[in-house]
């Protein structure tokens, strides 16, 4: 059984849907602080599989004890966590508490029960902002937030396990996927899950499907002036499917003879940056729709430009993103014109 924490939002619940389809057990773990039950209940839908779901926090060391004593856990992959760049320069001390906290409550439930694979949800944010792209896994590491430094710190953290096992000669060893992702939009092609943020989105997809929805007035670019192809920000999107089953990947390997020693981290993008322009017209153009926009001031603790170097996932874990920029947009809309409400339809 592989345990799944935050189980119900947007990647978790794509990554749910692949660990199913790949014949695993599925055990999915939320507070439904910022994600819908009905996005398991869709998972279900589409798999015509079951999955066990617990409501609650991993930061209730009781809960996640009894969790470990009660299911026969082979691996976690951790998603659980607050993620807004903006919102964790505004609440640095939530956003500590709630991704860092979690973390360790968790990792010590795994420890006591000898459970010691785990698959962290980190983030390309944690190499700040770079002198020079693409980004390799060994570059330097900083943040320029409190979200990405809250992921650094947890990579720190996990990378001390090992370390630990060394010193007290224990068996079995921590093996540890670190997954970096760059920016994650689409929906799975069913159109039944997708992206449904219950408050203010944190990603540009969401933003420009409820404006193309209607839900909101027009979308915010946020600065224009950067360095880039149209002085809006580059990023590396990826396609919820294809990271999500970068995650079954990684279990295969934590799962299998050779594992991972250690910790190791990998990149999980296209290896492609696109301007929000290129995004927004591409969606434009594809669905045939208009998004109203005006561009607004850059967001606090946002780079120019960041894409990936994604040579060691595809060498070691054997993945490589496969979907394209039309299929990003046109999953994107069908999820969004199929529930104009997210999940509340």
């Amino acid at each position: 059984m592989i345990l799944v924490t935050g189980g119900a939002g947007y990647i978790a619940s794509h990554t749910c849907i692949e660990l199913l389809q790949a014949g695993y057990e599925v055990l999915a773990i939320d507070n439904l602080s910022n994600a819908s039950k009905e996005s398991l209940q869709r998972v279900q839908k589409i798999t015509g599989k079951k999955l066990t779901f617990i409501k609650g926090d991993i930061r209730n060391e009781q809960l996640m004890a009894e969790t470990f004593q009660q299911y026969n856990i082979a691996a976690v992959i951790h998603f659980a966590g607050l993620k807004a760049v903006g919102e964790s320069c505004a609440m640095p001390l939530e956003y500590y508490d709630n991704n860092i906290n979690s973390t360790l409550v968790l990792t010590q439930a795994m420890q006591a029960a000898n459970c010691k694979k785990l698959v962290f949800s980190s983030s390309a944010t944690v190499y700040g902002n770079p002198e020079k792209l693409p980004l390799t896994e060994d570059m330097p590491l900083s943040a320029t937030n409190p979200y990405g430094r809250s992921k650094l710190i947890i990579e720190e953290i996990l990378r001390d396990l090992p370390i630990a096992d060394a010193i007290k000669q224990t068996n079995p060893p921590w093996s540890v996927a670190l997954l970096r992702y760059f920016n994650p939009v689409g929906a799975h092609q069913s159109g039944l899950i997708g992206e449904d943020p219950s408050d203010t989105p944190n990603n540009l997809m969401p933003f420009i499907t409820q404006t193309a929805i209607g839900r909101r007035e027009k979308l915010a670019i946020f600065g224009d002036d950067y360095d880039t192809v149209d002085g809006t920000g580059v990023r590396d999107y990826i396609h919820v499917v294809d990271l999500a089953l970068g995650h079954v990947k990684a279990v295969e390997k934590l799962l299998s003879a050779g594992g991972i020693e250690g910790v190791q981290a990998y990149n999980l993008g296209t290896g492609t940056g696109i301007s929000v322009l290129e995004m927004l017209n591409a969606f434009a153009k594809t669905n045939k729709v208009k998004v109203p926009y005006e561009i607004v001031p850059r967001r606090a603790g946002d780079i120019a430009a960041c894409y990936a170097d994604v040579s060691r996932a595809k060498k070691e874990l054997n993945w490589q993103a496969t979907r394209q920029l039309e299929d990003m947009v046109k999953d994107s809309w069908h999820w969004q014109s199929k529930n104009p409400k997210g999940y509340k339809n």
